[in-house]
């Protein structure tokens, strides 16, 4: 629809608007701002002006005349990775009726296009900026500490949070699928990991751990590379694990996809699952509860994360800073029948 002149030529205004819908040039400059501050019969009234008036909001002059734009950056290092399309699904969702539009920026896994897109994101004067992790670089950590707006890290918590912080221990993940598989019965338990972004590094550093601890650790069990994860990628991974360890039990893969691939692969080398070998993933996508057999895996609440990372950003942009600067959200071990000796 093209916006229709007013009297006199132009755009209609608020000033039109207000006319129209036979209120105040503030109440309507509320509604449109923050609609959850008004009733919703005034909020009818005002969008039917808007509609029959064909009024197009300025973001940019609103951006000028409060300093700041109404969008929130979001930085994810994938866009096709199922666990950060869950996450972004949630901080959509997150938004409900708010006037704030999401940004999104995708770091490829790199600490230098992440520093790239910030410089970028906070020349637009963002509302607030949500990203992936704690590992930022020096110069990223100095950008958001003098963006001078609410910044969330989400899915990891540390201990020298920017601003605020939601999500969980990726050690300690990593530690309680390895000992499940401890108490399993298995000894010769392997560990299969891509990529090896330090999310992933902090899995092994839990499995490490967990293996020290019951004196069972031995660097061959460890199957790396810096590939992008695939399915297929865990199949050839596994292959390379047996050859090193022909005594493997077990493996714990550091995401799903893998975990699927040494499946996969058992199956074509007849290697029974869980009798000869047990299987471990991570995220808990939902294959992993389908697949047959089930696979045991960590479950991660990446959905829950992005509602409540956008709530954190809302409430302290409308000065509300919640108390609790960091929020552990936990995670769940699903035990299935990969591991149930």
């Amino acid at each position: 629809m093209r916006p229709r002149t007013r009297r006199g030529g132009g755009r209609p205004t608020i000033a039109d608007v207000a006319r129209k819908a036979g209120v105040g040039a503030i109440t309507v400059s509320r509604a449109l701002r923050e609609p959850d501050r008004v009733s919703r019969e005034l909020r009818e009234q005002i969008d039917k002006a808007v509609a029959e008036l064909g009024y197009v909001l300025d973001r940019n002059a609103r951006a000028l005349a409060s300093a700041r734009a109404d969008v929130v950056a979001v930085l994810v290092p994938s866009l096709t990775n199922n666990v950060f399309a869950d996450v972004v699904r949630g901080l959509y969702d997150g938004l409900g009726d708010s006037h704030l539009q999401l940004h999104i920026g995708n770091t490829h896994y790199s600490g230098l296009e992440e520093e790239r897109l910030l410089q970028g994101f906070i020349g637009q004067r963002p509302s607030a900026v949500v990203l992936s992790g704690i590992d930022q670089t020096a110069t990223s950590r100095a950008i958001l500490k003098e963006a001078g707006c609410p910044v969330v890290q989400i899915m990891e918590i540390g201990t020298d949070p920017i601003d605020m912080m939601i999500g969980f221990s990726h050690v300690e993940g990593g530690r309680a699928v390895t000992r499940h598989l401890i108490e399993a019965g298995y000894r010769r338990i392997g560990f299969i990991g891509a990529r090896m972004d330090p999310r992933s590094q902090r899995r092994l550093a839990g499995y490490r751990a967990a293996l020290e601890e019951a004196g069972l650790f031995d660097l061959r069990l460890v199957t790396t590379t810096t590939a992008p994860s695939s399915v297929s990628l865990g199949r050839e991974l596994f292959r390379d694990a047996l050859a090193k360890v022909p005594t493997l039990d077990a493996v714990f893969c550091n995401n799903d996809d893998l975990a699927v691939g040494v499946l996969f692969e058992c199956n074509r080398a007849a290697l029974a699952v869980p009798g000869k070998i047990g299987i471990a993933g991570f995220n808990d996508l939902e294959m992993m509860d389908v697949a047959y057999p089930s696979i045991t895996s960590v479950r991660t609440p990446r959905y829950d994360i992005g509602r409540r990372a956008i709530a954190m950003a809302r409430a302290a942009i409308a000065g509300e800073r919640p108390e609790q600067r960091v929020v552990d959200t936990g995670f769940e071990l699903m035990r299935r029948e990969s591991t149930a000796r």
